[in-house]
C-alpha cells in the first residue's frame, strides 16, 4: 500500500475541503470567479477572483456554511466529459476556460505545466457545486470532520504563480482526521510565531532587511556575524577531517562561462540581468560550480589525485521573484556551504555516502531527529528543456544513486521531476524542535557539465577520462541554516553557538572593577563575554540578559568579590552560588570546545 501523501486519505478530506470552501465561497458572492484549490502541506487553498474586498473577518461565516454543507452528507460524484461539455458547464468562468484549453491542446496541468501524458477532463459535484478536477475526493461529505477543519487566512496570489497575471486572492485552510490533530496543529503554530526567525533576528540583533540595500539581501549584525563565523568554522573542521581543500572564486564573470556549464539556458531567470563592459557581459553569479570546474581544469590530473574535494562558502545571487521572498529562507544574496567532489565512477558511491555522513553528523549535533532524504529524478517530458537530453546517462546516474543510498542503509524516497537540470540528487528535509519541516541540504550528481569544461583525468591505463562531479552543501546557506537554527532552537542557542556567551552582572557600582577583570579573563580564554556595568538594577540587568538569551550571567556582589568566586544564573533559571572562577572556566570552555548541545 503506498504511504504517499498523494494516496492518503487526508489527502482527499483537504481536497474536498478545498471544494467545500469554494461552493459557500460563491453561494456568498455569486459573481466570483473560482481558479483551483488544491490539497497542500498541512491544509488547502483556493484562489479567487472577487468583485468585492473579502477580508480575513470574512472567513468566520464561510467557515460557518462549510459546516453546514459538510452535515449534509454529500456525495462526491466524478463525470468524465469532453472539452465542448466542460466549456458549456464553466462557460461563466474563464479562468476553468483556460484550463479546459490547455488539457485539450497541450495536456497542460493546473500551473501550465506539460503532462506526461493528455488528461481525461474530468469534473466533481457535490450538492450544488461543481468544479473542474482530476480528483480524488472523499466519497462523502460526512468523511469531513466538523470539528477538523478551520479557515486561516487570506493573501494574494498570481494566477498559475507568474507576476506577469492577475493578483488573486487566496484563502487558505486546515483540515485533518480528528479534532485533536487540528488542536495540536494550531498549537504548533502558536508556537511557530513566538520562534519566527524573522521576529527573534531582529529581537535578538543577528539580521535585517532595509529598502534602500534591497529586497532578500540580508544584512547581518555583529550577532549574527558570529553566528555565521562559527558554522563556516565549524563546516572548515568537519571538511579539513574529510580531505577537502578549501579554494575562493570571484563574485562577476563573463557571460562565456555560464553559456559554457548550460546555466543560462536553462537557469536565465533566476539570475540578476548582465551589466555590460568594453562590450562583454558580466554577471554575478548564481552559483560556484562553474569556477570550481575551472581550478579542477587549470592543470592535469592523475587518478591518484582523486577525489579531488573543493570547498568554499562563495556568495552568490540569485533573482528570487519578490513575492517568494521569505526572511533568510528565500533569500538574494547566500553564503552557501559549497563543494564539489571530482571523482571517477569507481569513487562514486564511497564519495556520496560520506557527504550522506556529513549530513548525519550534522543532525546529531543539532539535535535533528526528524528528516527525509529524498532522490529527486528527471521527467522525460522535460529533456532538452528543463534537463539535459541524455536519457542513458539519467538513468545511469539514478541507479548509481539509488544503488549507493540502499547500500547505505539510508531510508529515501523518491520523488520525479525535481532534479538539477546536470543530474539526479539528494533534497534533504529536515522537522525542526517543534515539527516545522525545512528543505535544507542538497547532493547533487553531475553527469553533464564535467565534459563541457573539459574536465580530465588519467586513468589507471593512462587513457583519459571524464570524471563525475558531486555538487553539495550539507550545511545549505548561512541564510537558510541560521533562520531554521533561530526556531529551532527559539534564538536559545547552544553555548558554542550563542552570540553572547556569558555576562558578567555586578549588583552595585563597587563590584565593577571585579566585573570588568573577569570579563577580561573570559575573552581571554576565548569566551564571548560581556559586563554590563550600566546604572540598571540587578533584576534589570538580568532580565536584559534573558531577553538575549545569553546563556551564562554570572551575578557578582561583595560577598563574591571578596571571596573571588561567582554566582552562576543560567538561561533557564538554574542557579550555583559561590562558584570558583576556575570551575566556571572548565564549563564554559568544555562546552564550547565540545559544542554540546547541554548548558
Amino acid at each position: 500500500m503506498s504511504d504517499r501523501y498523494e494516496d492518503s486519505l487526508l489527502y482527499r478530506i483537504r481536497h474536498s475541503a478545498a471544494h467545500v470552501m469554494a461552493q459557500a465561497v460563491l453561494e456568498f458572492y455569486p459573481d466570483t470567479k473560482y481558479t483551483i484549490g488544491p490539497p497542500v502541506e498541512n491544509g488547502f487553498y483556493y484562489d479567487f477572483e472577487f468583485s468585492q474586498p473579502v477580508v480575513a473577518e470574512d472567513l468566520e461565516k464561510i467557515e460557518k456554511r462549510m459546516r453546514q454543507i459538510v452535515a449534509g452528507q454529500h456525495k462526491f460524484e466524478k463525470k468524465v466529459i469532453s472539452a465542448d461539455e466542460a466549456r458549456q458547464v464553466f462557460k461563466d468562468q474563464p479562468y476553468k476556460l483556460e484550463l479546459i484549453d490547455g488539457l485539450e491542446k497541450g495536456g497542460l496541468d493546473e500551473y501550465g505545466n506539460p503532462l506526461k501524458e493528455k488528461p481525461e477532463i474530468s469534473i466533481y459535484q457535490h450538492d450544488k457545486f461543481t468544479d473542474l478536477c482530476r480528483g480524488p475526493h472523499v466519497d462523502t461529505t460526512k468523511q469531513i470532520n466538523p470539528s477538523a477543519f478551520k479557515l486561516m487566512s487570506i493573501a494574494g496570489a498570481y494566477w498559475r504563480g507568474d507576476e506577469k497575471n492577475k493578483m488573486l486572492t487566496r484563502i487558505y485552510g486546515t483540515a485533518w482526521e480528528k479534532p485533536d490533530e487540528l488542536k495540536n496543529y494550531l498549537q504548533m503554530l502558536e508556537e511557530a510565531k513566538k520562534r519566527d526567525h524573522r521576529k527573534l533576528g531582529k529581537e535578538l540583533e543577528i539580521f535585517f532587511f532595509d529598502d534602500e540595500v534591497g529586497p532578500g539581501l540580508p544584512l547581518w549584525m555583529p550577532n549574527g556575524t558570529i553566528i555565521a563565523d562559527e558554522l563556516e568554522n565549524l563546516a572548515k573542521e568537519m571538511e579539513a577531517n574529510a580531505g577537502y581543500q578549501r579554494v575562493r572564486t570571484p563574485n562577476l564573470t563573463k557571460e562565456d562561462l555560464f553559456l559554457r556549464s548550460g546555466h543560462l539556458p536553462y537557469y536565465a531567470e533566476s539570475m540578476y540581468p548582465p551589466m555590460e563592459l568594453e562590450g562583454v557581459k558580466y554577471y554575478v553569479k548564481p552559483m560556484n560550480c562553474p569556477m570550481h570546474h575551472k581550478i579542477f581544469g587549470a592543470r592535469p590530473r592523475s587518478y591518484r589525485e582523486l577525489p579531488i574535494r573543493l570547498a568554499e562558502y562563495g556568495t552568490c545571487y540569485r533573482y528570487e521573484k519578490s513575492g517568494e521572498l521569505f526572511g533568510l529562507m528565500r533569500v538574494r544574496s547566500m553564503q552557501m556551504n559549497d563543494a564539489h567532489i571530482y571523482c571517477s565512477e569507481e569513487q562514486f558511491e564511497s564519495e556520496f555516502m560520506g557527504v550522506v555522513g556529513l549530513y548525519k553528523k550534522y543532525f546529531e549535533l543539532f539535535g535533528i531527529e526528524k528528516y527525509v532524504m529524498r532522490l529527486s529524478l528527471h521527467g522525460k517530458a522535460g529533456l532538452g528543456k528543463k534537463y539535459v537530453d541524455n536519457e542513458r546517462l539519467w538513468i545511469k546516474t539514478e541507479d548509481m544513486v539509488r544503488r549507493a543510498m540502499t547500500n547505505g542503509n539510508v531510508p529515501f524516497v523518491e520523488v520525479e521531476d525535481e532534479a538539477a537540470f546536470y543530474g539526479p540528487k539528494i533534497d534533504v528535509q529536515i522537522w525542526s524542535a517543534i515539527g516545522r519541516e525545512f528543505t535544507l541540504a542538497t547532493n547533487q550528481v553531475d553527469f553533464a557539465v564535467p565534459e563541457r569544461f573539459d574536465l580530465k583525468f588519467v586513468n589507471k591505463d593512462g587513457q583519459e577520462e571524464i570524471p563525475l562531479c558531486i555538487h553539495r552543501a550539507p550545511l545549505s546557506t548561512h541564510e537558510r541554516m541560521i533562520g531554521f537554527l533561530i526556531e529551532h532552537y527559539a534564538g536559545a542557542f547552544p553555548v558554542w553557538l550563542a552570540p553572547e556567551q556569558v555576562r558578567v552582572i555586578p549588583i552595585t557600582d563597587g563590584q565593577n572593577d571585579y566585573a570588568a577583570q573577569l570579563a577580561a579573563q573570559l575573552r581571554e580564554a576565548g569566551v564571548r563575554v560581556s559586563a554590563d556595568l550600566g546604572a540598571e538594577r540587578m533584576n534589570a540587568k538580568i532580565r536584559g540578559a534573558q531577553l538575549f538569551k545569553v546563556p551564562y550571567m554570572l551575578v557578582i556582589g561583595p560577598n563574591e568579590a571578596a571571596a573571588g568566586v561567582v554566582s552562576l544564573r543560567m538561561r533557564d533559571g538554574f542557579q550555583l552560588n559561590n562558584m570558583p572562577v576556575a570551575e566556571f572556566m572548565a564549563r564554559v570552555q568544555e562546552k564550547i570546545s565540545t559544542r554540546s548541545s547541554q548548558l
